[in-house]
């Protein structure tokens, strides 16, 4: 009797690398002080949704929009920075 197989590799979850390189890494590092702001705003507008907004809601929002505002300019210098090879 003939065993009948597969010709070809098994393609399994552990034969794949899910693991991000040093690169990813970096650029996630760089980006991380947006994400956070991103988050604060987020939850921010979140809190207001379920009730009135009040002064210091508003004031919450949009301190946290004006920060990932800030963070978008500075992630955009940097990058900038890196692409032209200026020195800061």
């Amino acid at each position: 009797m003939e065993h009948i197989v597969a010709l070809q590799a098994l393609v399994t979850a552990a034969s794949l690398d899910y693991e991000p390189s040093a690169a990813e890494l970096d650029a996630i590092d760089e980006e991380l002080p947006l994400i956070t702001a991103e988050v604060e705003l987020l939850d921010a507008q979140i809190m207001t949704l379920d009730r009135p907004v009040s002064e210091v809601d508003e004031r919450r929002v949009r301190r946290a929009r004006n920060r990932v505002l800030a963070e978008r300019r500075a992630l955009a210098n940097r990058t900038t920075d890196v692409l032209t090879g200026s020195a800061a």
